[in-house]
Formats: C-alpha cells, structure tokens, sequence
C-alpha cells in the first residue's frame, strides 16, 4: 500500500463512516459501462464543493489492490451489483491530487519531476523485479511492468488536473505538464496498460493549448453532464432523505443550495447541504470557503452588456449565453459570454441547456453576488437598492403605499437599461429588485396560477406572523383597478393552504410620466 501507487481505502471509510453520507457507488457501474463501450479516458468536471475528491476516493478503494474493500463496500448500492466481485481490488491504482502536489512544492519549477520520483519509488518498491530507471518517465515506469507482466493494469485518477491551468503557472513548468500527460495519455503503446483513466477538476479540457493532449477524453461538465449527471452533486431525492433524518426545512434547504439542473435532474451544492444538516442553520457556507472575488473579477472587465446582464439576474431572470466559444483557460475572456461560462463552471451561475440561459441559482450565492458587486465601481445604484429594500419590505407590511411607487420609480428604470421601459417583464424584474431583501422572509413566485387567473407576483411568507402578498401589475390604468382585479378573480383563493393576512398591493405604471402609482390593502382570510 502507498501513497500514489496502490492507496487504501482510508479515506473513502473516512466518508462512509461520516454523520452524513450519501451513496454514490453506483457511479463505479456506470463508469464500468462506459469503459466497455471503449471510452477508457474520462473527464469530470464540477465546481469546487461538489463532492470531486470523495469520488476519486471511492474509486481508488473500490479498484486499488493496496486494500481489501468488500467490508466497507457492503450494504452500499454497488454491491448488489452483478459485476461488483469482478473489479474489486483487481487493479493497479496511480492517484494522484494535483491542486495538493502543485500548493505543497515550494520549487514549484521541479514539481513534475519530483511527483515522477516520488511515484517510481513506490512502483520500485511494488515490482523489484521491474528496473524502473531515474531517466525513465512515468508513462515508460508504467509500461515496463506491463511489459514484464500483462495482468499488471493500471486505473490513473488524478483529481485537480486543471490546476496549472486555473493558477496559470508560467510556461516552462506547464510545458513540462503537457509532456507528462501527453505521455501518460496519448501513447498508443502505453494504452493496453490503462484500464481507466479519470480526471476530475473545475474547468473542461483546454481547447487551445492542452486539447490535443486530452483530446481523447469523453467530458462530462457542468454543461452536459450526460449519464452521469445525478453524480455531479445531492439530487432532490437524496436531499429530502437528509431533512427528513435531521429534521431539516426542505423548502427552506432547496431555496438555499439548489438551483442546478442536468437532464431534468435538481442538483444541490452537496457540502452546503451537508454543512446545514449538520449545524441546522441555514447560511452562506459557501463563502466560507471561497471568495466572491471571483465573481468581482470577472465582470470588472465590462464588456459589452455584461453590466446589464447581472442586474437582470440579480433581478431574478435568466440571461441568454453561448457556452461554445470559451476556451477554457483564464487569459481568454473576449466577451460577456465567456465570463459567464466561466462563472457556470465555477458554480456561480446555473446553465439551463434547454433555453442556453444562465442565472444564480439559489439563496447562497444570490449572497455571494451582492458582495461581489458592493465595491464595484458601475454597481453604485444596484447595490443600494438591495441595500434599501429591507426598508421597503417594511414600508410595504406597515401600509406605506408611497414608499413603494417611488423605489419603483428607481429600480424600474435601473433594471430596464436598454430593453422596453414599458415591458411587463421589466416591471415583474423591477419589483423582485426592489423586494430582494424579501427573499429572506418570502419565496417569491411570478405568474402564479390563482383563482380565475394568473397573479403577477406573489409573496408567501416562510416565516411567521408576517402576511402573505399578493401584487398585481397595471400599465396605463389605475392601481386600484388593480386591486378590484385581485377581489374580483380571487387571486387569494390559491392560498388556502396560508392561514392569516394577505395584503393586497396595486401598482400602475404611467407610460407618459413613467411613474408608479400604488395602492396596499389588507385581507384577512
């Protein structure tokens, strides 16, 4: 048992036996089911937080002859698998963490030659019979014991490839990095020797400087994660069973770590949601382990439309974007488009393939946003408007009809830019805007189906001894003929289910003066 070469099942266990662990294993059958279709190297990538090193682990204990996994594989999914016996511990494992390699060498310049040694060693400790050579590489190390023994194969998971790319280490040491995995992956000699090759990291495969390194990977992102889509974080039904068991709000946790989808499948952020469980408390875990900076670099860069794009998702819309032209590097942003795609892969923004739309998807990075554009120069007037909507929330339950027409007259223009001032969709965005601070306290549906018809938005109270809202829209009109509209189709008839008060708030927009006028009245069920 080593280090890289052949490791336990330590860590893994260590996940197993945690407070909280969701089975995954099923994901070795369908691995196995893709390298018997003849796709041996495969590609994942996901953001940080979403579960990468857990299933480097597992797959390193299920498959790495340095231990003996049947006892801490049963009970779990796989092993009710046909061919669970077959694979198990039967392989010659090379795991590898780049991100921990590259942070941990201090003449970073050396760090492909000593991550070689340092790897030999172990296999010259495996094969003494097998003269791997200082002079040979890892790839030729690897080949000689296959030469020696063709029953030796290797399975290769390297969590964290993307690093040099993601850190952008200077040219000298990446080249040395394209030669390394240009050896261990692209050698047609070397190929009968690799049963399994597995990449995980943040970011696909490089398009315009490692990709015909790695050009014969299968990828599976953040984008379009295929087969293995419910791999790439909780799914709604694993997420339910956790707050069940520990007595958690689910509504409350979908509102705060979901938000990503592959294939029709609700994906959450699997460490928030573990994180939650655990303390019971519903918070920003995310950023505490990351930096909203991210976000903030990124679209200082200003180009065209970006600017107006975030105000409409920090507005609740989703905003179009084309995933296909970033090249997945960190020195190749051109456009709004490859900011975007960018912050897809990094988890701040969700990517709906059906519509090729981007938007943030929950609570907990809805969070990170209005930290990311507080100081940012060009954010001035959004940010104070979040900042001033708590405010308005408190205006709006005490009766305050005034208070609302005039930060509407605010934020309806801020959020239309250049789209129709008079779109009903720009005054549905102008009014989630100004209400952000509600978010905390409501969960905000637009359109809802209720009674005779469609309300334009609704606030229902997840909190207590606050009334539910419901908010019809009219242009040109008056707003209390919006509020007869409410009365008169029972939008509040929907609602049966929410015990207590209900305000009724009427908004007109003026097309000629381009002002608000609101009306707020008081129903108790």
């Amino acid at each position: 048992m080593g280090i890289y070469l052949n490791p336990g099942n330590e860590r893994f266990a260590e996940s197993v036996n945690a407070k909280i662990y969701v089975d995954k294993t099923m994901m070795i059958d369908i691995l196995a089911g893709i390298v018997r279709d003849g796709n041996k190297y495969i590609c994942i990538t996901r953001p940080r937080r979403f579960g990468k090193t857990i299933t480097g682990n597992m797959l390193a204990a299920y498959y790495s002859k340095g231990c003996d996994s049947r006892e801490l594989f049963r009970g779990l999914k796989i092993a009710g698998t046909e061919g669970f016996e077959e694979k198990l511990n039967k392989y010659n494992v090379i795991q590898i963490d780049m991100n921990s390699e590259y942070q941990g060498t201090r003449n970073k310049e050396h760090l492909i030659s000593w991550l070689t040694e340092k790897i030999k060693k172990e296999m010259r400790t495996a094969f003494p019979l097998v003269e791997i050579t200082e002079d040979d590489s890892l790839a030729e190390g690897i080949l000689k014991v296959y030469a020696w023994d063709d029953s030796q194969k290797f399975i290769i998971i390297m969590d964290e490839y993307d690093v040099l790319v993601r850190e952008q280490a200077d040219k000298e040491l990446f080249d040395e990095y394209l030669s390394f995995l240009n050896g261990l992956f692209k050698s047609n000699t070397l190929r009968p020797a690799i049963t399994l090759a597995y990449l995980t990291g943040i970011l696909p495969v490089v398009r315009d400087k490692i990709q015909s390194n790695l050009n014969n990977f299968r990828e599976y992102t953040i984008l379009n994660a295929g087969s293995l889509a419910e791999y790439i974080g909780f799914t709604d039904e694993e997420v339910r069973a956790i707050c069940d068991r520990y007595d958690v709000d689910y509504e409350e946790c979908r509102r705060w770590y979901d938000g990503y989808s592959q294939h029709g499948i609700e994906l959450y952020n699997p460490e928030s949601v573990v994180r939650c469980a655990e303390e019971h408390e519903f918070d920003n875990y995310w950023g505490m382990t990351s930096s909203y900076k991210v976000i903030s670099e990124r679209i200082r860069a200003n180009f065209d439309g970006i600017r107006d794009a975030v105000i409409r998702m920090l507005a609740g819309e989703s905003v179009d974007v084309n995933v296909t032209r970033y090249l997945n590097t960190m020195d190749s942003f051109e456009s709004r488009n490859d900011v975007f795609t960018y912050l897809i892969h990094v988890g701040y923004l969700a990517y709906e393939r059906e519509t090729k739309t981007c938007r943030i998807p929950n609570q907990e990075i809805q969070q990170e946003w209005y930290n990311a554009i507080e100081t940012e120069p060009g954010y001035e007037v959004t940010n104070r408007i979040i900042e001033k909507s708590r405010d308005l929330l408190e205006e709006t339950l005490r009766g305050n009809a005034d208070a609302v027409a005039k930060a509407l007259d605010e934020t309806h223009i801020h959020v239309t830019s250049n789209r129709s001032y008079n779109n009903e969709d720009a005054l549905q965005s102008a009014i989630y805007l100004a209400y952000l601070y509600a978010l905390n306290k409501y969960t905000v549906i637009r359109e809802m189906t209720t009674g005779k018809g469609f309300a334009d938005v609704v606030f229902i109270p997840y909190v207590p001894d606050i009334p539910a809202m419901i908010i019809e829209l009219k242009r040109n009109d008056t707003a209390e003929s919006a509020i007869d509209q409410i009365r008169d189709k029972k939008y509040y008839a929907s609602l049966d289910h929410y015990s207590g008060s209900l305000l009724f708030v009427g908004i007109n927009y003026d097309e000629k003066t381009k002002e608000h006028s609101c009306r707020i009245e008081r129903f108790e069920k």
